[in-house]
């Protein structure tokens, strides 16, 4: 299963966050205060397909050499700045390569220039940020890596458009690839904070859009994150409801498509994402894909002995070390 990663490190917990729960926790606790400089950078804007006016904001780290462009997507409420995306951004662009960390539509810098929000199928979108990207900066090739909800759409778009880019390969981290299965694992009584907290702040995102007051009110007096997708979300990128958007956008419909090497990370203890959809798919039926499915390392955690940098994205490095 690591014949594409001889040199990936065992994952070690680092003390005190111990177990699924605390490994995630640490995001949002203490996870902004790695002390990494503020990146700087060349604010982007680039255009959408799709007849609206909408553009995605992105933040360019260049550098000079011919080394690959690593792309840093994040996950639900996450944008630019988001602790796990800073984190990755530090490791790669302290190896020299150069970072596009890429806002989603409605999230963070993009909220401005945003008519709608993104969800795990948004696969299109980021085809078309891709397209706007000059061809100066994907010359040498791109490596993108996501987290979360951000992963399962790049999942989906290695499978759909992976192959009219210059990808020289992909990382997926904690990705809900069974989307009605983690809705439900979120729904459970232990896991009331996480959702509690996930779904303020879709809603404070969200109501920063210029919608119809109707359709605020209906997503504002939602429960869950279930009952937001199903009542706002779904409606808005033409999926019947919420099981029906569940369904057709989980990144299992479109593992066995994928031709670009990916490394895909997922913790069995997961508090968010159920291991069995990864335990059910024959990931030996792709060549293309690596997996790496440690005991430990919560929601995107991965907090590791004896350093600031998270084990996923040392095992992202590696993984792209290896393919150039």
């Amino acid at each position: 299963m690591l014949a594409n990663l001889p040199a990936s490190p065992v994952f070690v917990p680092r003390f005190p966050w111990l177990g699924g729960d605390l490994q995630t926790l640490r995001n949002t606790f203490v996870g902004g205060r790695d002390q990494f400089a503020t990146p700087v950078g060349e604010r982007l804007l680039l255009p959408m397909n799709d007849g609206s006016s909408d553009t995605l904001a992105a933040m360019l780290s260049p550098t000079t050499g011919n080394k690959p462009l690593v792309i840093l997507l994040h996950g639900l409420t996450g944008c630019e700045t988001s602790p796990n995306v800073l984190r990755a951004h530090h490791l790669f662009s302290s190896a020299q390569f150069p970072v596009l960390r890429l806002n989603f539509r409605g999230s963070g810098p993009s909220l401005p220039t945003s008519s709608s929000s993104w969800c795990g199928g948004s696969s299109q979108d980021l085809a078309d940020a891709l397209l706007a990207l000059d061809k100066s900066l994907t010359c040498n090739g791109i490596f993108i890596c996501g987290v979360s909800l951000g992963a399962n759409l790049l999942l989906r778009f290695l499978a759909e458009f992976g192959e009219n880019f210059p990808l020289i390969g992909a990382v997926s981290v904690s990705a809900p690839i069974d989307l009605a299965a983690a809705s439900k694992t979120l729904l459970k009584p232990r896991n009331a904070i996480y959702q509690w907290h996930l779904l303020r702040q879709m809603k404070k995102d969200t109501g920063a859009i210029a919608l119809p007051g109707e359709t605020i009110r209906k997503f504002m007096a939602t429960k869950s994150i279930y009952q937001f997708d199903d009542v706002y979300v779904a409606p808005q990128h033409g999926f019947e409801g919420a099981d029906h958007y569940y369904e057709s956008c989980k990144a299992l419909r479109f593992l066995d498509r994928i031709k670009i090497s990916t490394l895909v990370i997922h913790a069995r203890n997961d508090p968010w994402i159920p291991a069995r959809a990864y335990d059910d798919f024959d990931w030996s039926a792709n060549s293309a894909l690596t997996l790496l499915f440690p005991d430990s390392g919560g929601h995107v955690g991965f907090h590791s002995r004896g350093t600031t940098t998270s084990w996923h994205d040392a095992c992202a490095l590696e993984f792209l070390k290896k393919l150039i």
